[in-house]
């Protein structure tokens, strides 16, 4: 694990690092209390396609859950994400990316291969971030005796739940804009061997997500305790007050003695 570039914000340092995994260099950021000492809560995060690592939505929250509550966020570029390729792949994906947003692709969005790309990736991110997750826990400043929260929706719900059904550390999730596809049976596996809490955020008229297929993945998690949100709107019309309802959430399943 190398610090590459440390930040502070409002009380708040923003650390870059690099792990190396299967002989590839990830790009990864933690966000801590200036000055922090002893072990503390920690949210992993996934960032949605075509974003990064420090995407606005992400850091915010990260530097708010620093400052409230002494928490640990993380998070890393996914795989074909942020720094892992070039300013114009980043740009060409942004703009497929808002074509599907706005419902303005040709073709289906999702097809075979792509999917099959995503299932690929995902197994990837799975790997990578439990690599994450093993460095961080390791600082003295993060440790492994609190509490571990995830967030991720869109691409970040796409491999985030691979990933919560593969690591039992993670307390209770949050996922969402995302949903069950034909040739995507590993998604619903996963989500069936899923049994913490999950609270799921949706749009009703979300052009990337069919309603029925987020249904379909809700109703595929074997969570005892789990809550769906639906609001209407397309995909980025996620409503301000849903992050108040993320806060909530979090606090409430891995508050600890």
């Amino acid at each position: 694990m190398n610090y590459t570039k440390e930040k502070e914000i409002d009380g708040v340092l923003q650390r870059d690092f690099a792990i190396e995994v299967g002989g590839e260099t990830v790009p990864c950021v933690i966000w801590l209390p200036k000055d922090a000492s002893g072990s503390r809560t920690l949210i992993v995060m996934g960032h949605g396609g075509s974003q990064h690592k420090k995407t606005p939505g992400i850091r915010s929250r990260a530097v708010e859950y620093a400052q409230r509550f002494g928490w640990a966020t993380i998070a890393a570029d996914a795989p074909g994400h942020g720094d892992r390729i070039t300013r114009e792949e980043a740009e060409r994906m942004a703009q497929e990316v808002g074509a599907r947003v706005r419902g303005e692709a040709a073709g289906p969005a999702f097809d075979s291969d792509r999917m099959k790309q995503m299932a690929e990736r995902g197994q990837k991110a799975v790997v990578e971030w439990k690599a994450m997750l093993d460095a961080v826990q390791a600082l003295d400043e993060v440790g492994n005796d609190k509490g571990v929260g995830y967030w991720g929706v869109s691409m970040g719900t796409a491999f985030g739940v691979p990933f919560v059904a593969a690591e039992p550390r993670i307390d209770c999730a949050i996922f969402g804009l995302a949903g069950l596809r034909e040739g995507a049976n590993y998604m619903q596996e996963a989500a069936a061997s899923i049994t913490i809490p999950v609270e799921f955020v949706f749009q009703w008229e979300d052009a990337v997500a069919p309603r029925e297929a987020g249904i379909a993945l809700f109703n595929a998690f074997a969570s005892k305790e789990k809550s769906m949100h639906i609001n209407p709107g397309g995909h980025l019309d996620i409503p301000d007050f849903e992050r108040d309802a993320w806060t909530a959430f979090l606090c409430r399943h891995l508050a600890r003695d």
